[in-house]
């Protein structure tokens, strides 16, 4: 295999490989990042066995890691969509915060929803929601939406359960403190919300948005009060998973033993959690129905093989450059200082940012970003569980910047809140380049006190 300086360009290659396949060519990235794999291993020289044994093995791994976790998680997400779960979490925040600040509300709102379920999807499920809110509190639609879509946007690309940051855990090696990301996560996406709650009371108040009524009467958010879950049974799903794997990465952190403490790490394994999560998810449902139980799993799994299928590609890339001399070749750099600081979390946010600017999607930004990044993290001296989370947060600070024309949430939000694709561009954004930058400076700023 080829060594030395030469070995860059190869890694160059690949980077400006991915970004023009997926953001010009507009291939599916599980294609592109199949195809990177081939051809990095075949430039470097890598014997062709070794290389068909890496991509299975690169496959097969990262899945075995966290496969059932983004299933688990897209089925519990799914069931608070259809149930209408999702609308009853958000009319409980409107009323705890109350309608004196209703743009913080619905960005409140968003952060929560969005972390089981998909921006796009929670977007669409809560707009009729917004709209209603901003009539009875007189402000305006276009200054709600952007708040909606904001708080949405953070969570769906920092908090996991969420199967973005889900994905990008397992692709560096911080799927077994899961926790710790969560945590992470929550303190990262505080002032990332914040700002775009900021941006849409003070920059976004003027622009007028078209009145429109794109929610079919069938939608969940038009059900009468009675006819929506508890309070408890909506957030019962998303509540009780994170609590689990909290508790469980408590557990591991003070190395407590005993038989409570082995109970506490086998419920709060992602997996374990995941599960309880989804078996109140079924408390949703009136009644027990097995056709609808069906069609949420249904659905959800549909969801989730799109995702399973980038995130094993990506995998199997990071596989293929570990199995290469880059690596080594990073680590040597590493020892002499250029990888030194901050720059840990600067290179991953800026790849992030690149290739979610060329090909739009938030989740493919951090599922390749992180296969990318993941074989030089030891040579680069992230070995720590908070420096691995915070490198999740710095992709996942790149992975929301910014939002455009090839995003398809872009395009949901817009449709769904009557605003101009001219007043998009202006208001969403911009706004997503002040959170990516804010998430970025966050997850900096907590590197630097915790590391």
């Amino acid at each position: 295999m080829i060594e030395g300086p030469s070995l860059i360009f190869v890694l160059l290659f690949a980077v400006g490989f991915i970004i023009l396949a997926t953001g010009k060519l507009k291939l599916h990235p599980f294609l592109v990042l199949l195809l990177a794999s081939v051809l990095v291993g075949l430039l470097v020289g890598m014997p062709l066995t070794d290389l068909v044994d890496a991509l299975n093995s690169g496959f097969g791994g990262i899945l075995r890691h966290i496969g059932l976790v983004i299933v688990l998680g897209t089925i519990i997400g799914v069931g608070l969509e259809k149930s209408g779960a999702a609308i009853r979490m958000a009319d409980s925040v409107i009323r705890l915060l109350g309608e004196r600040r209703p743009q913080l509300a619905m960005s409140v709102v968003g952060a929560i929803v969005s972390v089981p379920v998909f921006c796009d999807s929670g977007f669409v499920i809560l707009s009729s929601l917004n709209k209603a809110v901003a009539k009875r509190a007189k402000v305006s639609v276009a200054s709600m939406s952007v708040a909606l879509a904001t708080g949405l946007y953070a969570t769906h690309t920092l908090v996991p359960p969420t199967p973005g940051p889900i994905a990008a855990a397992g692709n560096i090696g911080a799927s077994d403190y899961l926790g710790i990301v969560i945590l992470m996560g929550f303190l990262v996406s505080i002032p990332t919300v914040f700002v775009g709650y900021l941006w849409a009371i003070l920059a976004v108040g003027r622009i007028m948005a078209v009145e429109q009524d794109a929610v079919p009467q069938s939608s969940p958010m038009n059900s009468r009060d009675d006819a929506l879950p508890s309070v408890w049974k909506s957030f019962a799903p998303i509540a009780v998973p994170v609590g689990l794997i909290g508790a469980g990465s408590v557990i591991s952190f003070f190395e407590w033993e005993g038989v409570g403490a082995e109970i506490g790490l086998f419920l709060g394994a992602p997996v374990v959690a995941l599960l309880t999560g989804l078996l109140f998810a079924v408390l949703l449902m009136p009644r027990l129905n097995v056709k609808t139980l069906n069609e949420w799993v249904g659905a959800g799994v549909k969801n989730a093989a799109p995702i399973l299928l980038i995130t094993g590609a990506g995998g199997a890339f990071g596989t293929v450059l570990s199995a290469t001399p880059v690596a080594a070749l990073i680590k040597g750099l590493a020892e002499g200082g250029l990888f030194d600081g901050p720059f840990v979390l600067a290179l991953p946010f800026a790849i992030a940012v690149g290739l979610k600017t060329a090909q739009g999607s938030s989740t493919a930004s951090l599922v390749a970003t992180s296969a990318l990044i993941a074989p030089f993290l030891d040579g680069m001296g992230v070995v720590f569980p908070v420096q691995r989370a915070l490198v999740v947060m710095a992709i996942g600070a790149g992975a929301m910047t910014v939002s455009h024309a090839n995003d398809s949430y872009f395009w949901v939000v817009t449709q769904f809140s009557g605003i101009e694709v001219k007043d998009a561009y202006k208001t969403l954004t911009f706004a997503t380049l002040l959170q990516g930058i804010t998430a970025f400076s966050a997850a900096l700023l907590l590197y630097l006190m915790l590391v």
